[in-house]
């Protein structure tokens, strides 16, 4: 049987199938379809099967990766949604919190409300802060607010009360309403969507949750039904920002929580890669045609987080903690008004891309400068079935960046580099060192399309000894979904001292919680071997503003001892510093349901071969005013076989992304075909010799 994972991009969509008996792996890459996603879906699982003789039958697996939910927000092309919220609290969406995106920078602005004011509509009704009622619920104002709606043609209401978290009640017969008025119409409860307090983060993602809603529910209906008219029976998974997979069904309710589906799977992928080849602690780099991503695996485990904002608008639930900025390989470089030069966040895209690609794009981009250098192939790329306007990019770096500095051609096209690789290294430097971790014990894993371009010297910079390259790099996303469990976050915030009476609630709440999630694992057909349970509590010192995570094994009446000494820990090294003698006040409770998947084995790379069978050619590359132009030889990656060392400089291709060795660099092919490069000053690395049957974490095989 056969599992296939897809990542939809804004350029390319991506493919990964397994063959999970045997563990070998088949990739494919086909131009997405902005207007309609699923079209470039349909093709590519069509093209996959046909290529490699595969039956719709023997797919046993399909999860895919989304941009949909992320895209309608940035666009802004959500659906039009009404707003019914407690009397007194309308405006709470256009307040927000009183902090600025940029301090000292009048320029930058909050982004527009979502919900115009003539669409926000109060209705009488309370909640205490212990969700006991104060005033009971106006169900006739509800009434004539969804009569509103239905009149201004709106097809999304979010119902957001004060304290809902607490007590639901009122919020769920507010949707009854609704839904008796307008049949149909997409409804998000803040106390489904979020249950915690911070009442403008829970309203702020539960409008998002609703404005996504229906045209995520168009997409999903036809996402999976050109899938079945291929003939593949089992329904398909998306993978959440979590790194969980999630049924179409799960996804049509909370939508929200696809906002970064696919940059999550790539680091789920990462850390289950690091684990079976003996690399638990990892920095990914992710680099694409608009953004870098990176985010930080610490014994195996990712980094989460719950309070991130997409396109400037909070959206606080379970994701995995990963730091995004606007350098790809279409960022745009440009100089501000002093004449200095700048690269990114605006980028080219797709279209019309860099100049290099020939598609009527004007302006100097990283890919044209990588092009200049030779350090792209200056033919062509995708295994030929791109072709490459050299000219064209040499122009563009000459005539806008090198002729108004004043400078040769080769130092622009380099500049633009280096700027890049310093804004690529302070993204890093935020998820890691600033956080307390030394990158001298991390690897950087390198993936997307563009990120073994710019590893080694990233590396370099930031002090990591070790490059990761893995096959296909520009596929590690479709790849990742491949490597992930199905999983969803419940939530409850439980607000008390930490002290005896305090931990009595905790249990409790987490009893419930516990009910939920074995109730949804069951829902979505877990078989009872395969569940798992997390837990976490999010805390702080009594008098603090903001939360720590502590995860904790087990919660029962005797572990309170072992919370606060965990604690105590988790605020250490977060904020380096403990205060001995103060109380923790608990703030939420988490539970993370886990539905262990089947995972192909861990196929070993193949053996025996020579550098002189992967040798492709030699060209000209430009590797920095140190060395100057190199003729450097060009490798296939598909023919570097397990064992093989690579010393630099060298330029390593593949279908989906180019690895760059400067002269003071060398790789070697591990035994899972993973190039594993040691930067200058570095130490050697030894080639890791890991048995293929050797089993992950759990027990499960993974690729």
């Amino acid at each position: 049987m056969y599992r296939i994972g897809i990542d939809v991009g804004g350029t390319f969509t991506d493919f990964t199938m397994i063959d999970e008996a045997a563990g070998a792996v088949q990739f494919h890459k086909v131009p997405s379809t902005p207007h309609d996603p699923s079209e470039a879906i349909e093709r590519g699982i069509a093209e996959l099967l046909r290529d490699h003789g595969v039956a719709p039958a023997d797919v046993a697996h399909v999860g895919h990766g989304t941009t949909v939910a992320t895209n309608l927000i940035i666009e802004r092309k959500g659906a039009a949604v009404g707003l019914i919220t407690t009397q007194g609290f309308r405006d709470i969406l256009e307040i927000g919190r009183q902090t600025r995106p940029h301090l000292f920078d009048y320029s930058v602005t909050k982004p527009p409300v979502l919900v115009p004011r003539a669409h926000r509509i109060e209705v009488p009704e309370r909640l205490d802060a212990q969700g006991h009622v104060v005033t009971p619920l106006d169900e006739a104002a509800v009434r004539r607010a969804a009569q509103a709606f239905r009149a201004a043609g709106l097809e999304a209401v979010t119902v957001c009360f004060l304290h809902a978290y607490r007590n639901p009640a009122h919020e769920q017969r507010a949707r009854a309403i609704v839904e008796d008025v307008m049949p149909g119409a997409y409804v998000s409860l803040s106390s489904e969507v979020l249950p915690e307090f911070r009442e403008y983060e829970r309203l702020s993602t539960t409008v998002l949750n609703a404005a996504v809603g229906p045209r995520m529910a168009r997409y999903l209906d036809r996402f999976m039904a050109r899938v079945a008219e291929l003939g593949i029976a089992p329904r398909p998974y998306t993978i959440h920002s979590n790194g969980g997979l999630m049924s179409a069904a799960a996804v049509r309710q909370y939508p929200v929580r696809t906002c970064l589906s696919g940059p999550a799977a790539g680091v789920v992928g990462a850390a289950a890669v690091g684990r079976a080849i003996g690399r638990p602690d990892l920095v990914t780099f992710d680099v694409g045609g608009t953004s870098t991503d990176v985010s930080l695996i610490s014994a195996g485990r990712p980094l989460f987080t719950s309070n991130r904002q997409v396109a400037g608008y909070p959206v606080k639930t379970p994701m995995v903690d990963i730091h995004v900025i606007g350098a790809g390989g279409g960022s745009i470089a440009w100089r501000d008004d002093a004449g200095s030069l700048k690269v990114g966040p605006h980028s080219a895209g797709a279209v019309p891309g860099p100049v290099g690609y020939a598609r009527g794009g004007t302006e100097p981009t990283i890919t044209d400068a990588e092009i200049t250098l030779q350090r792209l192939n200056p033919v062509a790329l995708l295994k030929g079935r791109m072709p490459v306007d050299l000219a064209g990019a040499r122009r563009v770096i000459a005539e806008q960046v090198a002729a108004p500095l004043g400078i040769p051609l080769e130092d622009a096209a380099e500049g633009i580099i280096r700027i890049a690789n310093a804004n690529m290294s302070r993204a890093i430097r935020a998820v890691s060192t600033e956080r307390g971790y030394d990158l001298s014990r991390f690897a950087l894993y390198a993936y997307g399309g563009a990120g073994p371009l710019h590893a080694v010297e990233v590396a370099e910079e930031c002090g990591i000894p070790v490059v990761i390259v893995p096959q296909e790099p520009g596929t590690m996303c479709a790849r990742g979904i491949l490597l992930t469990d199905i999983s969803f976050d419940f939530v409850r915030s439980e607000i008390s001292l930490a002290d005896g009476a305090g931990w009595e609630g905790v249990v409790s709440a987490f009893t419930q919680l516990r009910g939920e999630a074995q109730a949804w694992l069951e829902a979505e057909h877990v078989a009872p071997h395969s569940q798992r349970l997390h837990y976490a509590i999010d805390a702080r010192y009594d008098g603090q503003n903001f939360e720590v995570q502590v995860p904790m094994e087990a919660i029962d009446g005797d572990k309170l001892a072992s919370f606060l000494a965990a604690f105590e820990a988790e605020h250490a090294r977060e904020y380096g510093y403990q205060v001995p003698g103060r109380a923790v006040q608990i703030i939420n409770c988490r539970v993370q349901a886990v539905g262990k998947v089947i995972k192909a084995p861990l196929a070993p790379a193949r053996a025996g071969g020579t550098l002189a069978q992967a040798l492709q050619g030699k060209r000209e590359v430009y590797h920095g005013r140190a060395h100057g132009w190199r003729l450097t030889p060009v490798y296939d990656r598909d023919q570097l076989w397990a064992g093989l060392r690579i010393d630099g400089p060298a330029v390593i291709e593949e279908m989906s992304s180019t690895t760059v060795l400067g002269p003071t660099h060398h790789a070697e092919v591990d035994t899972y075909g993973n190039l594993i490069v040691t930067v200058a000053g570095g130490q050697r690395e030894p080639v890791p010799t890991i048995n293929a049957s050797q089993e992950t974490q759990e027990g499960e095989h993974v690729h």
